[in-house]
C-alpha cells in the first residue's frame, strides 16, 4: 500500500468478523445472557408482526420518522461522536423511537430501531463500537419498545395509531406507564450486562447517572409529543424537529466547543483535553483488547517562519497545517495542538504498521502545503517548504499508560529529529537498530 493511501476497507471490516468478537472472550454466562436477549428480542420481533395490518399511511410516518431521526443524527454527529469519546452518551434518538411506539405497527417499528442503530454506529461510532454490544443494545431497546407498546395495547386494544387515541388522564397515564416500561427494561437488561461484565461494579456505578435518565426521559416526552403532533396537527412537525435538534445543539455544543477545551489558535483540541481524551480511548481499548496509536509531531525549524514573516503569518501556518493533519486522519481520530508547534494525533484501532502509514500520510500532507499569509511589511506571501518530524506510539506494544506512551511517542520524536528531520520514527526503532 503507498504511504498516501488509506487502509482498504477489507482490512478496517475484517474485526467486524463474528469469529473476532470480543463476546466470547467474556464469561460463559455474560455470554449466555447476551445470546438469550438478543433472541427474545428476535421472538418479540416475530411474535407480534400481524397484530396490526401494515398500511401505507404506516408506511409515511415510518418515512417520516427515519427522515427526522436521520436528519437529527447527521446535525449532530461531530457533537456525539466527541460526547460519547469523552464521557459516554445518552442520546436522543429515543424520540423518534418512542414516538414511533405511538403511530407504527411492531414490523416498522423494529425496522426504524434496527436503521436508527445500524446509522448511530456508523456515523457517531465509525463502526469501531464492538458489534456484539450493538447487537445488543439493538435488542435491549427492541424488547423495550415492544413491552411499551404491549402496555399501550392493553389499555386501548384494537386501535391504531395509538396517538389518535389518547384522551385524558387515561391517555397520560398509559403514555407515562408504556414510557417507564421502555426505560426500565433497556436500563434494566444493561445494567444486569455490566453487571457481568465488570463483576466487581456495584449496581449504583453500573446504574445510567440521575442526568442520563432525566435525558431519556424528555426524550420519551418529546416522542410522545410528536406523534400527537403528527396526527393532529401535521404541519407543525417541523417545529418540532427544530426543538429537538435546538435543545442538543444548544445544551452540548458548549460542552465540546467551549474555549477550555479548545486550542484558540487552530480550533483543535487543546492539550488538557487531549489527554483527557487518550485516557479514555486507552481505558476503553483496554477493556476491548484493542490498540491505540499516538503520533507527536514537530513542525522543522518552525521559527524561521516567524522570524521572517512575523507571527501573525506563523498563526496562519499553525491553522493550516492543524487542517493539513485532520484531513490526512480519518474521521473519528483526535487531533490536538500540544503547544507551540507541536501536534498531537490519537489512532483508535490501528497497528503499529497502519500508524506508521498514517503518519507518512500526515508528514507528507504538511511537506505539501503551500500557505498564503501577510509577511511583516503586510504584504502577501506564499510559505511553502514546510517539513515536520513525527514520533509514533501503539499501545500497548511501547507502553501501557498514557503517560509513558507519550513519552514514547516523544523519544521517536527526538530520533526523527536527530536523523535529520522530515521523517517518521515509531517507537523502539533506533534501539533495535543498534542492537
Amino acid at each position: 500500500m503507498a504511504s498516501g493511501a488509506r487502509p482498504g476497507p477489507r482490512r478496517e471490516f475484517a474485526r467486524l468478523s463474528p469469529r473476532r468478537w470480543h463476546l466470547w472472550s467474556l464469561a460463559p454466562p455474560v455470554v449466555a445472557y447476551f445470546l438469550v436477549v438478543e433472541a427474545l428480542a428476535v421472538l418479540a420481533g416475530t411474535a407480534t408482526m400481524g397484530m396490526v395490518p401494515v398500511t401505507s399511511t404506516h408506511w409515511l410516518w415510518f418515512g417520516l420518522l427515519l427522515v427526522g431521526s436521520t436528519g437529527y443524527l447527521e446535525a449532530v454527529s461531530s457533537i456525539e461522536r466527541n460526547r460519547e469519546i469523552a464521557a459516554g452518551s445518552v442520546h436522543l434518538l429515543s424520540v423518534w423511537l418512542f414516538a414511533a411506539v405511538l403511530l407504527l405497527p411492531p414490523p416498522l417499528l423494529c425496522l426504524l430501531i434496527v436503521l436508527g442503530y445500524l446509522h448511530r454506529w456508523a456515523r457517531v461510532y465509525r463502526f469501531r463500537a464492538p458489534v456484539h454490544r450493538k447487537l445488543f443494545s439493538v435488542a435491549t431497546i427492541v424488547l423495550g419498545a415492544v413491552a411499551a407498546y404491549g402496555v399501550l395495547h392493553t389499555v386501548y386494544p384494537g386501535t391504531t395509531p395509538f396517538a389518535a387515541a389518547l384522551s385524558g388522564p387515561t391517555g397520560l397515564l398509559a403514555v407515562i406507564a408504556a414510557g417507564v416500561v421502555y426505560r426500565v427494561i433497556n436500563d434494566g437488561l444493561v445494567t444486569v450486562a455490566l453487571m457481568g461484565i465488570y463483576p466487581g461494579r456495584s449496581l449504583r456505578a453500573a446504574l445510567s447517572p440521575a442526568a442520563d435518565q432525566l435525558m431519556v426521559g424528555g426524550a420519551v416526552g418529546l416522542g410522545a409529543g410528536l406523534a400527537v403532533v403528527l396526527i393532529a396537527q401535521p404541519w407543525w412537525t417541523p417545529l418540532l424537529i427544530i426543538t429537538v435538534l435546538a435543545l442538543h445543539t444548544g445544551l452540548l455544543m458548549p460542552q465540546f466547543r467551549d474555549a477550555s477545551r479548545s486550542d484558540a489558535k487552530t480550533g483543535l483540541f487543546n492539550a488538557a483535553f487531549w489527554v483527557k481524551l487518550m485516557g479514555h480511548e486507552l481505558a476503553r481499548s483496554r477493556r476491548l483488547g484493542g490498540t491505540v496509536g499516538v503520533l507527536v509531531l514537530d513542525l522543522d525549524h518552525f521559527k524561521r517562519v516567524n522570524d521572517s514573516y512575523g507571527h501573525l503569518a506563523g498563526d496562519v501556518v499553525l491553522r493550516a497545517v492543524a487542517d493539513a493533519i485532520k484531513h490526512s486522519v480519518r474521521g473519528h481520530d483526535i487531533v490536538g495542538r500540544y503547544g507551540g508547534e507541536e501536534f498531537t494525533v490519537l489512532l483508535p484501532g490501528l497497528d503499529v504498521e497502519d500508524v506508521r502509514r498514517a503518519a507518512e500520510r500526515v508528514r507528507a500532507a504538511v511537506a505539501r502545503l503551500a500557505v498564503s499569509a501577510p509577511d511583516l511589511d503586510g504584504n502577501e506571501r506564499v510559505i511553502g517548504g514546510l517539513t515536520a518530524s513525527v514520533g509514533a506510539a501503539v499501545f500497548p506494544d511501547h507502553a501501557e499508560d498514557g503517560t509513558s506512551l507519550l513519552l514514547a511517542a516523544d523519544a521517536a520524536l527526538y530520533d526523527a529529529k536527530g536523523a535529520g528531520r522530515d521523517r517518521t520514527r515509531i517507537a523502539g526503532e533506533k534501539r533495535r537498530q543498534r542492537a
